[in-house]
């Protein structure tokens, strides 16, 4: 638990709010007294879907060994669907 006076906390109120959201509780003195306290919030931000998921075995190992290679040119594929081929 930390302890700050308010005018800390005038001149930085974002540090000691993200310092709360990581560390913890801060109490606020006001000469000497114990006046205020910043709590963080209670419930931790949900952790993305994407972020959780597990993938299958194999699809891990074509992500590891995937290499860049070149395909055909889409203009030639488009213009003969365009001319009626």
């Amino acid at each position: 638990m930390k302890t700050i006076t308010i005018r800390d906390l005038h001149q930085k109120t974002g540090k000691w709010v993200r310092l709360s959201a990581e560390q913890g509780e801060i109490h606020i003195s006001d000469r000497g007294h114990p006046i205020a306290k910043i709590v963080p919030c209670s419930a931790p931000r949900p952790t993305p879907y994407f972020r959780q998921r597990k993938l299958i075995p194999a699809f891990q190992q074509l992500v590891k060994t995937r290499t860049e290679r070149g395909g055909s040119d889409g203009t030639q594929v488009i213009s003969d669907d365009r001319n009626g081929r």
